[in-house]
């Protein structure tokens, strides 16, 4: 009785679905009694000092920059997310999204965009443009002449639209915020700004919802969620001019000749890497390739880069004869996952153009080399995968690939 009463004070009952929201497919994210479908990040329970208090999710102020986070146990794409929200005097929290989830990432906002929520008028630093509440931190400012933020200790609504890369922010019923993800001035902002050492931040296109305790107290209550439809699309990834959408790693040799994607061993003789600069996770790839020396090569699918051009996921080989073109290996990690037919070697052609096909979709990877299937795989962990197409160099030197035909249809 106690908590319907509280859930009821201020007119519209808190923490619940209208009839016609269940019929537009919202879902409600905490039901305001318990924390039930929230974890720690990179956790499989919730031990973060958070809790339920009158109808509200309340961050209890003990967190800090590297801990103190909770997400949801879904993963969202596209969505449309509302939720209440206030904050203590010098108060400073965030909602995020698309965060990953991976040991190799330490904090969510290395990965996940950031909806900024901060008390700006007691916060006890200055405060940049980009810090301020409603911000997509560290990337988009808000339009001041629309904002509208309640002091600390009342409640504001705030909205987070994701559509397919275009992206609002909403604050007391006002878009502050708009932008695209991943067009060339949004990679110029994350490249020479905050993010500029963390390679993969704002690149997933799925990911969980995360509440931040920086230190301070913070309340949120009605948060709900609406997922929306993923589009597809159809690109070419080389343009046959220069390197456009893809970013380098290592010091292997990438260039343009005659129209042909060339990658090339260099002085260091050590592995390299031409990753796009998006993500694609169920797609459907085509490429040329012509191995003019050695031809010790790959095509990783699903992944992502450390400092120091590290590249984690699974690679469809590309290599000389009789060392299993078309094959997917898992590099740190599993080693091999499924090896060619010995009698399919003989399906590459040497010093000659071959085309390799690759079609992930969910846990399900195929790949075709000259138009023959070469391994069908299912797999849960490739299935929970997300990350960039990159070409490979291997390490050892003497190695000379020719490409051509990059194209993709993502699914």
């Amino acid at each position: 009785m106690v908590a319907l009463m509280s859930a009821c004070q201020g007119g519209a009952k808190q923490n619940a679905l209208t009839e016609q929201e269940k019929n537009e497919g919202w879902e409600l994210l905490f039901d305001g009694v318990t924390l039930n479908g929230w974890k720690d990040y990179n956790g499989d329970s919730l031990t973060a000092p958070w809790t339920v208090e009158d109808g509200t999710i309340r961050a209890l102020g003990d967190g800090d920059d590297a801990h103190g986070y909770i997400v949801t146990q879904k993963t969202y794409e596209n969505f449309e997310l509302v939720w209440d929200w206030k904050i203590a005097d010098a108060g400073n929290s965030g909602v995020l999204y698309h965060v990953v989830e991976n040991p190799k990432f330490k904090v969510p906002y290395i990965t996940g965009p950031e909806y900024q929520l901060i008390d700006e008028v007691n916060f006890p630093d200055p405060l940049e443009d980009w810090q301020k509440t409603a911000a997509d931190y560290a990337m988009h400012t808000t339009d001041s002449s629309k904002m509208n933020v309640n002091p600390a200790g009342e409640w504001n609504t705030s909205k987070i639209v994701f559509d397919n890369g275009h992206v609002e922010h909403w604050l007391n019923g006002e878009k502050v915020v708009e932008f695209e993800a991943w067009t060339d001035d949004w990679f110029e902002r994350k490249q020479s700004g905050k993010w500029e050492n963390a390679p993969e931040y704002g690149l997933a296109k799925k990911g969980v919802i995360c509440l931040q305790d920086h230190g301070s107290a913070a309340w949120f209550r009605n948060v709900k969620i609406k997922e929306l439809p993923r589009k597809t699309k159809e690109a070419s990834l080389f343009n046959g001019t220069d390197l456009q959408g893809w970013e380098v790693y290592g010091t292997e040799k990438w260039y343009v000749n005659d129209g042909l994607l060339v990658c090339e061993s260099g002085p260091d003789k050590q592995y390299g890497y031409l990753a796009t600069r998006e993500y694609y996770d169920d797609f459907d790839l085509t490429l040329e390739f012509k191995q003019e020396a050695d031809g010790n090569s790959g095509v990783f699918i699903r992944s992502f880069v450390e400092p120091g051009a590290i590249v984690n996921g699974w690679q469809v080989e590309v290599a000389p004869k009789g060392f299993d073109t078309g094959g997917i290996y898992e590099s740190y990690g599993r080693g091999w996952l499924v090896q060619i037919p010995d009698e399919k070697e003989n399906i590459l052609k040497e010093k000659d153009w071959n085309t390799l096909r690759i079609r992930a979709e969910g846990d399900n990877v195929k790949t075709w080399l000259n138009g023959e299937e070469m391994v069908d795989l299912t797999d849960e962990l490739v299935g929970k995968g997300q990350g960039r197409i990159a070409l490979q160099i291997h390490d050892g030197g003497g190695i000379k690939v020719l490409w051509r035909n990059i194209k993709v249809q993502t699914l």
